[in-house]
């Protein structure tokens, strides 16, 4: 017998359900999941890692389904037990289409979910351009220090980046 502090024992389909339901978000299905949503499955739904849907979708780069999702009600902020936020992933891969749905539903360009990193300093490290304009044409701030002290500049330097050290220099002395 489980205690009131002790999680509820799932059955085994259960477990598959969920498993079916992570794998659309992974996989693209979004009628699937829009279907779930309309008999009332929570759009912001989380795995065992913290990630949502809508992180799943955006991280693997199905612009479709990350548009359900957030059309569901979808958190463009929530972010996953490392800190991560779904901006932050399609940054970190450079998803220019999936950052302009995320922006447009209400994610916060400057946003960090639990961590301390921006999608700025996500895109610059991987040398993401476009992703590294749209953001600041969202008003990122590239002047903003992740918890280590460094700005997305000092970050893609390190990384050795090619393009986006240029780009953040650039606004920087604009702004001079």
């Amino acid at each position: 017998m489980a205690d009131e502090t002790s999680p509820p024992v799932l059955d085994d389909a259960t477990l598959a359900f969920a498993g079916r339901v992570f794998q659309y978000a992974r996989m693209g299905h979004a009628e699937e999941l829009a279907g779930l949503f309309g008999q009332g499955l929570p759009a912001n739904l989380r795995n065992d890692k913290g990630d949502s849907l809508l992180m799943l979708a955006a991280y693997n780069g199905q612009a479709e389904t990350v548009r359900v999702v957030l059309e569901a009600g979808g958190d463009p902020e929530l972010g996953n037990d490392r800190g991560q936020t779904p901006l932050g992933g399609a940054a970190f891969k450079g998803d220019l289409e999936i950052a302009r749905l995320l922006l447009a539903h209400g994610a916060q360009v400057d946003g960090t979910g639990t961590g301390s990193r921006t999608a700025l300093m996500l895109a610059a490290m991987f040398d993401r351009a476009e992703v590294v304009e749209l953001l600041l044409a969202h008003g990122a701030d590239p002047d903003r220090r992740d918890g280590g002290g460094q700005t997305a500049a000092e970050m893609a330097q390190a990384m050795g980046a090619t393009s986006t050290p240029g780009l953040l220099a650039g606004i920087a002395r604009s702004a001079l």
